[in-house]
């Protein structure tokens, strides 16, 4: 009767003839893993030092040439986008409104989900108002408390846009905003400003003019007598109490 024989196997003689056969893929597969660390580690590396001088460059700047400088330097780096916000303010304050909205759309060109884009916008509406566009000023204002209605700048927009209503004489799209501020923000620091506004936007109710005041009845006039004193023009004369004596005739003139 035939027997079955059992072949064993050898793990390391395993091992070395894999290693024999794949040794080519294996040490290039371990030549790219070092290479791709090596790489972000060298990155990382450059990218530190890129934003540490770029922040440094930015500190020592105190004017619209200093940031324009660390912009064209370094405007992928942190300080490069707070480089935007600082010359567009610096433009402002040298009266330059319109350059300033140029940068400031620059800022949100390249940063247009960055934190600070309602503060941007809100400062494009201002220097729209400073030059004297106040309906592009106002659909800023309306577009910001549209856009972000969960920002710092939502009440923000709105209580300017009520500034801007007032003027205009639109009291009711005014008195709307106020409404919205006391309802959606009333934890805002600008509640209390609607409030006032708002009262100062109630329709006032007029008294009607004292007598003898322009407007007024005349002084003496029936008018100014009391409706509820005044007799009635057709009402007969009282006639004179019971077993009273009645008055005596006119004498007769001779």
């Amino acid at each position: 009767m035939a027997t079955t024989q059992t072949v064993s196997r050898d793990p390391g003689l395993e091992a070395h003839v894999f290693w024999f056969t794949y040794r080519r893929e294996i040490l290039m597969g371990l030549a790219l893993l070092v290479a791709a660390g090596l790489a972000y580690g060298g990155y990382w590396m450059y990218t530190e030092r890129r934003e540490a001088a770029a922040a440094t460059l930015l500190s020592s700047a105190h004017d619209a040439a200093g940031y324009q400088q660390v912009i064209s330097q370094y405007e992928t780096t942190p300080a490069g986008t707070t480089a935007y916000l600082m010359l567009a303010d610096a433009q402002r304050k040298d009266g330059k409104f319109a350059d300033a909205n140029t940068t400031l759309q620059k800022f949100l060109d390249k940063n247009a989900k960055h934190e600070l884009a309602p503060a941007a916008r809100m400062a494009m509406a201002a220097n729209l108002q400073s030059m004297g566009k106040v309906d592009e000023a106002l659909a800023m204002y309306q577009r910001v408390a549209a856009d972000f209605p969960k920002s710092y700048d939502a009440p923000l927009a709105l209580i300017s846009q009520v500034r801007i209503l007032k003027d205009k004489g639109q009291t009711d799209a005014a008195r709307r905003a106020c409404e919205t501020i006391l309802t959606q923000y009333r934890e805002s620091i600008w509640a209390n400003e609607a409030m006032g506004q708002l009262r100062e936007l109630k329709p006032a109710v007029s008294a009607a003019p004292a007598p003898g005041l322009p407007g007024g009845p005349a002084l003496g006039s029936g008018s100014a007598v009391p409706p509820m004193l005044a007799r009635p023009p057709s009402a007969p004369a009282p006639a004179p109490p019971a077993g009273a004596p009645s008055a005596p005739p006119a004498p007769k003139k001779p």
